[in-house]
């Protein structure tokens, strides 16, 4: 068969395996799913390899198309670009992919270092596949590369390789600690809350863990018992503003995260969210203030700041919250609003966020803590 043949099926098998995930298929045997954008970054590399770099550029682009943010695509979508002599529409490419990579805002300072990062990691895992097949011995493969599919999003597969490191070494206490995070990003947080109990018995000072297991019984309603891991997670932190800031908002504690938010606000006035956290504060201790800081008001979070200064209705901030996390955090927001006017309205929005957001979710954990309140 010919090389146009070969890259015909492949492109064929690929348009199937789409249509059999909108079904609801795996795209794997064993019910393995991988994300159709992750399928044709592989299928791209291998057509790169093989010296078919047009088809590669394709189906680079095809990825972008169904995962506008996937930096790494844009990125090799470029080398391919200036291969074949596109150089202008290749420094687009790797343009778009800075601006991408600029605009990712890390995950919560308080949450473990893996889960602080934001990707794909598709080209950590593909290098770590290698190693793992030569070091199958070996746990230090294993845990890299289940913390990129736990970066990634990818929990399932991050459990398979914690899970194959703790057969090699069956008491590693990051590994416990590791599957303990997985378990909760699969929401199974009776699991989680096991996994983390074993692993703090190990490293009773670990704050990563008393965060993770804080989030696990938060999730199923433990509310004293998480706060009570945040607190001890809070004093592990000391020198921490910006960690302890994020542990403080959880509790729905804003007399202490109010000082701590104007440090994190002085050590990166850049960032939106700090002052967002910082007027919510304010907002909840009964201090009403205006955003301050240049912000761009049309782009995430600036509709959440312009709610504070009356400059957004509910409508209008719903319309711009176009993900899962940002519906939550427009939520809980409402509710921040709400309250000083109406307490029962501000409780409608804040069980909205518990009912639909991640546990994981800083808004998460200060909503339940504020029902949890509202109910005494």
């Amino acid at each position: 068969m010919s090389n146009q043949g070969i890259v015909g099926r492949l492109v064929l098998g690929l348009r199937k395996a789409w249509r059999l995930r909108g079904q609801g298929a795996s795209l794997h045997g064993g019910g393995s799913n991988v994300p159709p954008s992750d399928l044709l970054y592989f299928r791209a590399r291998a057509m790169a390899r093989a010296g078919a770099f047009d088809m590669a550029a394709r189906l680079y682009q095809d990825a972008v198309e169904l995962e506008p943010r996937f930096s790494e695509a844009l990125e090799r979508q470029g080398e391919m670009l200036d291969i074949i002599g596109q150089s202008s529409l290749a420094t687009e490419k790797y343009e778009t992919a800075r601006r991408i990579r600029a605009g990712i805002r890390p995950g919560p300072p308080d949450r473990h270092f893996v889960l602080r990062q934001r990707g794909h990691f598709v080209a950590e895992i593909m290098a770590y596949d290698a190693v793992v097949r030569s070091l199958k011995k070996n746990t230090l493969p294993y845990l890299a590369r289940g913390n990129a599919y736990l970066a990634a999003g990818q929990p399932e597969k991050a459990l398979d390789d914690y899970e194959r490191a703790l057969r090699l070494k069956r008491n590693l206490p990051e590994a416990i600690a590791l599957k303990g995070e997985a378990l909760l990003m699969l929401g199974r947080y009776a699991d989680a809350i096991q996994a983390f109990d074993v692993a703090f018995g190990a490293r009773p000072r670990d704050a990563d863990i008393l965060n993770g297991r804080g989030i696990a019984r938060m999730a199923l309603g433990q509310v004293n018992e998480a706060n009570a891991d945040w607190q001890q997670q809070f004093q592990l932190l000391q020198g921490n503003s910006r960690a302890q800031a994020c542990v403080a908002l959880r509790m729905a504690d804003y007399a202490t995260a109010l000082p701590l938010l104007v440090s994190a606000i002085q050590k990166d006035p850049g960032d939106p969210y700090w002052q967002l956290y910082y007027l919510t504060a304010l907002r909840r201790l009964g201090r009403p203030a205006a955003p301050t800081g240049n912000f761009a008001m049309a782009t995430w979070p600036g509709p959440l700041l312009a709610l504070h200064d009356n400059r957004s209705t509910e409508a209008e901030l719903l319309a711009q919250a176009d993900t899962q996390g940002r519906r939550a955090e427009a939520m809980f927001q409402l509710g921040v609003v709400a309250f000083d006017g109406n307490s029962k309205v501000a409780a409608d929005h804040w069980k909205q966020v518990v009912e639909h957001a991640s546990p994981s979710l800083i808004e998460y954990c200060a909503a339940r803590n504020e029902l949890s309140r509202l109910a005494s």
